[in-house]
């Protein structure tokens, strides 16, 4: 009867320790399933690095106000990242891009400058249309030589302002006028849009030909005046990562941003049109 007794309980004592061995097994593989899982996380994480670096960004002289925000939000979204901007006249900024000239992203105001740099081979991929822009004149605040047509620039005596024929907005400006079969003469060709419009802004000019954006951004200075022509020379804006770029990563994200409903929402409010 005693060794009936001490045999159960030695069969009892070595089924808590299997018991004990198994959980402890368990527990053991439940680290190392865990710790895997961590691992592959971990190296999931790694695989989308971290961006930081400056990203250079070209672009046309009416996306100034826009891109700037645009760039401030870039940075703050991700930190250790700076954009830099160069604004010009998009003709300039592709004969630049084309000549060497270090840059991550360019947008153009038009697909002719932009094709200026896809021709040279300068860019990686297909630029894509992110807005559109349309004209607008702008005049003397208040309006006072009472501006109401593309038709009323050609009058004697007013001082009207364009960009050069070789921008997108001067190119846009002798598309509407040749719509509308009239000839203009202006005191002076500029070669970008914020150049034209600072030209009425300093009260040098009495209006010019500029985009509606570039009226919207100079507020009370100026007084915007639609015209039905200039429907019919709208421009498209493309971007575009440059097959050069010094910062890849950072630059595809700054495009993707400009895409983004986000970065629409921006553009659109400073007076763009979606594409």
């Amino acid at each position: 009867m005693t060794r009936s007794v001490c045999r159960t309980h030695r069969i009892r004592r070595t089924a808590r320790v299997a018991g004990a061995g198994a959980a402890a097994l368990l527990a053991l593989s439940a680290c190392s399933s865990s710790s895997d899982t961590d691992s592959d996380s971990a190296g999931a994480s790694s695989s989308s690095p971290k961006l930081s670096g400056q990203v250079t960004v070209f672009a046309a002289a009416s996306l100034k106000e826009s891109f700037t925000t645009l760039g401030e939000t870039f940075e703050k979204q991700h930190p250790g990242t700076e954009v830099t901007f160069n604004f010009a006249g998009s003709d300039t900024l592709a004969a630049s891009i084309t000549g060497g000239a270090p840059a991550d992203v360019f947008a153009s105001a038009s697909p002719k400058t932009m094709a200026t740099v896809t021709d040279a081979g300068a860019a990686a991929g297909t630029p894509a249309t992110f807005v559109r822009n349309q004209l607008e004149i702008a005049t003397l605040p208040g309006n006072p030589d009472h501006v109401s047509s593309l038709k009323d620039l050609t009058g004697s005596g007013l001082k009207v302002v364009l960009c050069d024929k070789t921008v997108p907005c001067g190119a846009a400006a002798q598309k509407a006028l040749d719509a509308s079969g009239l000839e203009l003469t202006p005191v002076s060709y500029e070669q970008d849009v914020k150049a034209a419009l600072t030209k009425v802004e300093l009260k040098e000019a009495d209006a010019a030909v500029v985009y509606k954006t570039d009226v919207k951004a100079a507020g009370d200075k100026v007084t915007g005046v639609d015209f039905p022509e200039s429907a019919k020379a709208v421009n498209d804006y493309p971007i575009t990562l440059l097959k050069d770029a010094p910062n890849t990563d950072a630059a595809r994200a700054f495009i993707e941003l400009v895409k983004s409903a986000e970065g629409q929402r921006v553009l659109t409010g400073a007076g763009f049109r979606t594409p």
